[in-house]
């Protein structure tokens, strides 16, 4: 029987001198107590030594996962014959055991005599394979087991999201704080300068003119050039004498610019982590970047856990990650969840309209997604796929744009009538029987009396038609007539009623 055993210096083939031995797998150790026992119990038959520690990490990595490198099977192919195929070859690892049974068509034996059997070679592997000395044996091992524990953590320095994830937390953090100091100074030194808030707006520059001033009676005598542009600097210096503030101490100035101080130190480590995280974001997603930027990718990032598990997600998850209590509101209360999350700060999707943000936000996470996967589990650099994609983007938001647009037109053209549209009929030939015809005088004055007995028989006909409807107007007229004549003569004798009445009263009055 055969017998192959991996080391950290190569491959080693070595000739079992007693198959029966493995029959009794609990006494095995007995023949490896001495070196002089292990050379009676197996013989090296051949060893083949890996050229570097690449060689040496493939081939391992490849016994790990259960394969048959290339190296492997050309000495196993050189170094077995016909004979030795028809024999039997013992393997530590069964997955290993059966790969090489399924490329060589050998019979292969991996069981626990077979580890018990492992286990006494590898105890006395120094006096069985001449020239390895323990201590050479030991270094290999120990640099060995380094590189496979990193490929199967896939450890690779430029290639560690955790980065990531603790720098954008950290960034967050910093704009956080310095929100709060800046806010803290202005109202501080706002009792003293309370012009100068509105003036210097920036909280980097408002912090270093405070630095720089001190107390605004210095202004005058200060030079600012450095820090702020000159209309500023005039305008900080004119306020500062007609200045409303109170009087400030020394002690009071002095703690100012330790704030002052804190402030400027901060926006400077926080520009530093930005480059930083810029750097980092262009090493790990390339891709991810060229599509949504450094911050809103780490986010995306940072938020998933790794850059693996945001691989993991659909491009519906990407769309909304980040909005997660809104969605589980949306359908608790079945309203209409969320159309977009973290990547809505995407510079796309800010610079498409209202309208069509959602749209923008759906295309973009489908793009993002293949981005992702790309920089997660693809061995390019170059973020190709990342500027094609974006282009694809691109062109998507100006068809968008450009429906908005007729959209809006049509729309407008909607309220206003719609123009007639211009008729070409031929115009009508010429009639000339409709032509007059000037006649004699004898004959004009008999046409002349005639038209006029028409016109006398045509105004009888009117007269008499008109004259039943004529009737009846005058009968109303003079029934109006009437009428308003009894209320002319009933208000009369009403008002000599009230008179003599009146009269009436009067004497009465008059007797008593």
């Amino acid at each position: 029987m055969l017998v192959l055993f991996e080391t950290p210096a190569g491959y080693a083939l070595f000739k079992l001198l007693d198959d029966g031995k493995l029959q009794n797998p609990d006494n095995l150790y007995k023949d490896f107590e001495t070196p002089e026992l292990a050379n009676k119990a197996v013989k090296l038959k051949a060893f083949q030594k890996f050229e570097n520690t690449t060689d040496a990490l493939s081939a391992v990595t490849a016994i790990v996962e259960g394969k048959v490198s290339k190296n492997l099977k050309k000495f196993l192919s050189d170094e077995l014959n016909e004979k030795d195929l028809k024999d039997q070859l013992a393997v530590g690892d069964s997955k290993l055991g059966s790969a090489i049974a399924k490329k060589l068509n050998i019979k292969v034996v991996s069981d626990t005599a077979v580890n018990e059997l492992m286990r006494g070679i590898r105890y006395q592997l120094s006096s069985l394979i001449s020239g390895l000395p323990e201590q050479e044996m030991n270094q290999m091992v120990l640099g060995l087991s380094h590189s496979l524990s990193r490929y199967k953590l896939k450890f690779s320095p430029d290639k560690v999201d955790t980065m990531i994830i603790q720098a954008i937390a950290l960034l967050d953090d910093l704009d956080k704080e310095l929100n709060t100091y800046s806010m803290r100074v202005k109202e501080w030194y706002g009792w003293h300068f309370p012009e100068m808030g509105k003036i210097v707006v920036d909280n980097l520059a408002y912090a270093r003119t405070v630095k720089l001033m001190g107390f605004r009676s210095k202004a005058e005598e200060t030079d600012f050039s450095e820090i702020l542009p000159e209309e500023l600097d005039t305008e900080i210096k004119e306020a500062a004498k007609i200045s409303m503030g109170t009087e400030i101490s020394d002690e009071d100035i002095e703690n100012i610019t330790y704030l002052c101080d804190q402030i400027i130190s901060i926006s400077e480590y926080r520009t530093q982590l930005y480059d930083y995280l810029k750097n980092r974001m262009a090493a790990i997603a390339p891709n991810l970047t060229c599509l949504v930027g450094e911050l809103v990718g780490a986010r995306l990032i940072a938020h998933a856990g790794s850059l693996l598990n945001l691989a993991k997600q659909p491009a519906s998850t990407v769309q909304i990650l980040g909005a997660e209590k809104a969605l589980f509101r949306a359908l608790k209360s079945k309203h209409d969840t969320p159309k977009y999350g973290l990547i809505y700060h995407a510079s796309l999707v800010g610079q498409a309209g209202p309208k069509i943000k959602g749209k923008m936000a759906r295309a973009l996470a489908t793009k993002a997604a293949l981005s992702i996967r790309c920089d997660a589990l693809g061995d390019q650099d170059a973020p190709t796929v990342g500027i094609e994609q974006r282009a694809k983007v691109e062109a998507r938001l100006r068809q968008l744009e450009g429906k908005a647009v007729r959209a809006a037109v049509g729309s407008a053209g909607k309220g206003k009538a719609k123009q007639q549209k211009y008729d070409f009929s031929a115009k009508p030939a010429y009639n000339a029987s409709a032509d007059a015809v000037v006649a004699s005088e004898d004959a004009a004055n008999g046409k002349k009396r005639k038209l006029d007995d028409e016109v006398d028989e045509t105004n009888g006909t009117a007269e008499e038609a008109e004259a039943p409807a004529k009737k009846v107007k005058k009968d109303k007229k003079e029934k109006d007539g009437k009428e308003k004549k009894e209320k002319k003569e009933k208000k009369e004798k009403d008002g000599k009623e009230k008179k003599e009445k009146k009269e009436k009263k009067e004497k009465k009055k008059s007797k008593e």
